[in-house]
């Protein structure tokens, strides 16, 4: 199943939803988030459970047959099976369910392969079987609750009603990076000549309660003012309280807030949505907005350029982020000290 066709306009708050599913043994006296409300297969099998899942259309290049896997002579979890060729590229393939550490649960069906890429590395997923895409509202999403990140060790990001199934929406960026720690997000040394009392006000909207802390920490050590919030839908609230005050106060939006540092998928409100606002409104269109996400990739930079972003960064480069924003602020004269930096 290609997916090059599918389009979706950006800044529109939707989404397009891969959902797939895994099935897994479950022994008596076992309970597992996903099996309270997962299906039962079969009559006669009601230790064989069916959790749903879903992916970001977005990170997905295609969804294909089996393939034939060589084993990897050393691997650091037993979830790797191996590798494969794909046109010329070797891509490692992850056993979804075991990676999650469930009990993979015998079937007459063929598993399916999911090829994704985000973060610039390609990597593909075993799963039991691959129901069909979703177009949905990010309004629909839900963010887990803190038992439900708990229990689910923060792979699930998003929880979703889908034909009366609840559809896991899973980090899988955490699974590859757990995978290759040289992938994951680090806070790296802003040089000896970064200015670190730049007193400068960014709004960082993340969903990810690690990202959001990593990059408070680079911020702040940066010399920033952070102000956190966890969705574009809780940002907007903010940035429109700010409006206000500017409005009744007479008081210019940089004495608030001087750039906006948000994710792209997020609950309730994405970054690209996020991003359209802030650039449709008379006031808040001065503030720059810098995307700061896995989906930055060279394929779908086009889509924060269409929604007026005036920057765009990948995971995990983190270590450019402070720098960048800075800039932002200073190329649009937000700067109270103007042109003393340069």
């Amino acid at each position: 199943m290609s997916l090059t066709n599918i389009l979706l306009e950006s800044g529109t708050n939707e989404l397009e939803v891969v959902e797939f599913y895994l099935d897994e043994t479950i022994l008596p006296g076992e309970a597992t988030l996903e099996g309270l409300t997962a299906q039962v297969v079969g009559k006669d099998n009601a230790d064989k459970y069916r959790g749903y899942y879903g992916v970001n259309v977005a990170k997905v290049l295609e969804i294909i047959r089996m393939p034939k896997v060589t084993e990897l002579p050393e691997v650091q979890h037993e979830s790797v099976r191996g590798a494969f060729n794909l046109r010329s590229r070797i891509i490692p393939l992850v056993d979804l369910t075991v990676w999650l550490g469930k009990r993979p649960a015998s079937s007459s069906e063929e598993p399916k392969t999911i090829v994704t890429e985000f973060n610039n590395v390609t990597t593909a997923f075993m799963v039991s079987g691959v129901n069909r895409i979703h177009r949905i509202s990010w309004e629909q999403v839900e963010q887990p609750n803190a038992y439900m990140a708990s229990v689910s060790s923060n792979t699930i990001v998003g929880v979703v009603k889908l034909e009366g199934r609840i559809v896991f929406l899973l980090d899988l960026e955490k699974v590859v990076a757990s995978l290759n720690p040289r992938l994951s997000l680090r806070l790296d040394d802003l040089g000896d000549d970064w200015d670190h009392t730049t007193g400068y006000k960014a709004l960082v909207a993340d969903d990810s309660a690690l990202v959001r802390e990593m990059q408070r920490d680079l911020l702040e050590k940066a010399g920033f003012k952070v102000i956190i919030t966890t969705n574009g839908r809780e940002a907007w609230d903010c940035l429109c309280a700010f409006k206000k005050r500017v409005e009744e106060e007479g008081r210019p939006l940089s004495d608030f807030v001087q750039v906006v540092v948000s994710d792209i998928e997020m609950p309730y409100m994405d970054g690209l949505n996020l991003t359209s606002r802030i650039k449709g409104d008379n006031i808040l269109k001065q503030l720059p907005v810098l995307l700061f996400s896995s989906l930055i990739t060279e394929k779908l930079k086009h889509k924060g350029v269409s929604v007026g972003a005036d920057a765009q960064i990948s995971k995990p480069e983190v270590g450019t982020l402070a720098k960048r924003a800075a800039a932002l602020i200073r190329e649009r004269g937000l700067d109270p000290k103007g042109s003393e930096k340069s």
